[in-house]
């Protein structure tokens, strides 16, 4: 699949890949902060964005979508980082062609699904899609009109911008959405599960830096994950930001562009 991408700046690539229902658009302020030391590559993911959109949304696709992308730039090597899901999509594509990375950062999610919060999560997620796919966008005039509609099923403030921002007028000037949301519910089990333990390769993975970075407020990352990462990932290290939660990319842009920075420089 041929993704849309944006590209800022000159330097070592670095491509960043954003988390379920971001898109490129969400990485722009720190792509631009790193644009004198990188050159940042923001793919859409499929059913995102300007991407395409497809049935299937696996992060074995993801990641051969990832592999199209460089090939087609024509970039052998580089430095890549996720978040959310675009963190697993990172993981899938280091552990299937680990020698074209740099270094790998992780922003707020474990390759493992989370048992002890996977039903909250999901259920999260279950209501967030179907506010979606039932919101009749045909019919309204404004943002703040479609908001106050869907504020009752999704009372976060701040889940209802984010899930906002994927909104845009077609060439009739109507509102529709940027994501397949259709395809994301469809595939939301596969979305949820992530990187199954048993699909790992049987060496360890080494000869570029890999940082975990967490939010203080998020539980995406469990501790006693850190084990079983390391048995693939033996030099992977792992940081808490303090004061962010999970959107750690919007709550502290700054800390995430140290942790960014701190990759070039390993």
């Amino acid at each position: 699949m041929k993704l849309f991408y944006r590209s800022f700046g000159s330097g070592p690539p670095l491509i960043i890949l954003h988390g379920l229902y971001g898109s490129s658009d969400n990485w722009v302020t720190i792509a631009r902060a790193l644009s004198n030391e990188f050159t940042v590559i923001l793919p859409d993911q499929r059913n995102h964005g300007q991407s395409p959109h497809d049935t299937l949304h696996t992060y074995s696709s993801m990641s051969e979508d990832l592999l199209e992308l460089v090939t087609d730039l024509k970039i052998s090597r580089f430095f890549l980082a996720g978040h959310s899901m675009g963190g697993k999509s990172a993981i899938a594509f280091a552990l299937r062609w680990p020698e074209m990375l740099s270094g790998l950062l992780i922003a707020d999610i474990s390759p493992f699904a989370n048992e002890s919060e996977k039903d909250n999560i999901r259920s999260d997620h279950f209501k967030i899609l179907n506010t979606i796919l039932s919101a009749d966008i045909e019919r309204i005039e404004s943002r703040a009109e479609l908001e106050k509609k869907i504020a009752e099923k999704l009372p976060d403030e701040n889940v209802r911008g984010f899930i906002l921002k994927n909104l845009k007028r077609d060439e009739n000037n109507r509102f529709v959405w940027k994501l397949n949301a259709e395809a994301l519910l469809n595939n939301l089990d596969n979305i949820m599960e992530g990187i199954a333990p048993e699909t790992w390769i049987s060496h360890q993975i080494s000869g570029f830096p890999v940082i975990f970075i967490r939010g203080e407020q998020s539980g995406y990352i469990p501790e006693s994950h850190y084990v079983e990462i390391r048995k693939v990932f033996p030099a992977a290290e792992f940081v808490t930001i303090p004061n962010a939660g999970h959107w750690i990319h919007s709550d502290v842009p700054v800390e995430v562009i140290i942790q960014l920075r701190r990759l070039l420089d390993t």
